[in-house]
């Protein structure tokens, strides 16, 4: 299943994501994949009104349970302040290890890129 998420004013579109893919995945997925650090928080769009998702939130569910209003739904990833790691304790670089993997470009700019989930499935970020 793929999802679609506005990054930066940017569709992104997070595919390999199954109906149990938790908000806190996708979150940590294009993030990794737009190469910033920070507290991010992905926002359902839906006629005029804003929610804000919880790590928990399985964003494929929510889309099902809405059946054909799912279309006028929209996700943005929105910043919301800097990572715990930007501030005087960061990990230094030996210590973190690359959690995505970039393959070889696909298109001027269109990347793919894959990070291993806990179910041994594949998020990739176009």
């Amino acid at each position: 299943m793929e999802l679609k998420v506005w990054v930066d004013g940017v569709v992104r579109v997070v595919c390999g994501l199954s109906l149990n893919t938790s908000c806190q995945e996708v979150v940590i997925s294009l993030a990794q994949a737009i190469g910033q650090t920070g507290r991010y928080v992905l926002i359902r769009k839906f006629r005029g009104s804003e929610h804000p998702l919880v790590a928990d939130d399985c964003p494929m569910q929510l889309l099902a349970q809405m059946g054909q209003l799912a279309a006028e739904v929209q996700f943005v990833l929105r910043k919301t302040g800097p990572s715990l790691s930007e501030g005087p304790h960061k990990p230094s670089k030996e210590s973190q290890r690359p959690l995505l993997r970039q393959s070889e470009p696909l298109a001027k700019d269109r990347r793919e890129i894959q990070q291993p989930l806990k179910s041994d499935a594949s998020i990739f970020i176009w």
